[in-house]
């Protein structure tokens, strides 16, 4: 009888727990063991699990979160922390570990893989949508739906009161969830991390539309978003905001975009409302797919691999491509995106 484990780490978001059912469900269908690694990979460092059943798995799959709990640890891992992994994991007698996380939980598994050979087989989970070798993450549908109920809501604001209005969605690295959301909710300006914004340029589309009639706009701008020709330092020196960090982009912009144009400008931080609550139903079914596919996996044997969702099938590659670099945002949808800027 094979003994599975399994783990979420980093941040959580919609879809989790219906990977946890669906490999609780396919490894007992398979005549194995689940044991629940607590808290991402500080279970494993404090040999805190326990084993998961039907009854501990039934009516989740609509929950947000993670019934396990999760952590964040920044990979490489240190010495000792590698060492209280894999003698925790030798003393549970586990025969493999399904380990669910975005890009950091990840390199901790392929690092965990290559130099211990644990068995270890992973399931892609962002928000943000920014790994590679899978055509989408679960969380991500559920964050775009999210932050596209909030724009539509924030238009009409915007459009009563004639203002610019900013909304702040997640995105460090990349820019998917500004893409997609701002598409859908109809955005006047899209700005991501992978384009450094240009002010004048993002004023003058914005002065465009005034004298067009359109006394209000919607920008969509990602956390991680640069303006080009300004450092952070200067920045917070010119808005007197002290030192600057990640998720104030909008504040700043609103500022710029103000002193600018003149016009009314109002900022919204989605922030982590954005991976909390329900998952979508693409989200659930994504991820019991997902996590169905991973015991497989553990059952062929087939470790240092990450499942992925390919042209709507689900399959799996080696985890070191999923993380040797982030996924590059739609450069058609970036197309589409720039037909409504003017």
């Amino acid at each position: 009888m094979k003994k599975v484990g399994i783990l979420t780490g980093g941040a959580d978001c919609p879809g989790l727990n219906s990977v946890i059912r669906a490999v609780v469900r396919k490894s007992i269908d398979e005549g194995f063991v689940v044991t629940g690694v607590k808290n991402g990979w500080s279970g494993l460092v404090d040999n805190d699990m326990r084993i998961l059943d039907y009854k501990l798995t039934s009516g989740i799959l609509a929950r947000g979160g993670t019934i396990l709990g999760t952590s964040r640890i920044v990979p490489p891992l240190e010495k000792r922390r590698i060492n209280l992994i894999t003698e925790n994991f030798k003393r549970s007698g586990m025969d493999a570990l399904i380990t669910i996380g975005g890009e950091d939980t990840l390199k901790i598994a392929l690092q965990l893989y290559r130099e211990h050979a644990l068995p270890i087989v992973g399931v892609p989970k962002s928000i943000d949508n920014a790994l590679s070798g899978t055509d989408y993450t679960f969380g991500f549908d559920t964050a775009v739906n999210i932050a596209t109920e909030c724009i539509d809501r924030l238009h009409t604001t915007a459009e009563s009161h004639h203002r610019i209005i900013v909304i702040e969605v997640m995105g460090l690295h990349t820019g998917w969830i500004a893409l997609e959301a701002g598409i859908a909710g109809g955005a006047h300006y899209i700005l991501m991390p992978e384009f450094p914004i240009e002010i004048n340029k993002v004023c003058a589309s914005l002065k465009a539309r005034h004298k067009r009639g359109k006394s209000f706009s919607i920008i969509v701008v990602s956390e991680g978003a640069q303006i080009k020709g300004y450092t952070k330092e200067e920045l917070d020196r010119k808005f007197n905001r002290g030192t600057h960090r990640v998720g104030r982009i909008g504040e700043v912009l609103a500022d710029l975009i103000e002193e600018k144009t003149s016009y009314e400008t109002r900022v919204s931080v989605l922030g982590h409302i954005q991976r909390g609550g329900i998952p979508t139903a693409y989200d659930r079914l994504l991820g019991t797919r997902l996590g169905f596919k991973a015991v497989e996996l553990v059952k062929e044997g087939k470790f240092g691999k990450m499942v992925s969702l390919q042209n709507n099938k689900i399959s799996y590659v080696d985890i070191e491509e999923a993380v040797k670099q982030r996924k590059m945002i739609d450069a058609d949808l970036i197309e589409i995106a720039k037909v409504f800027y003017t």
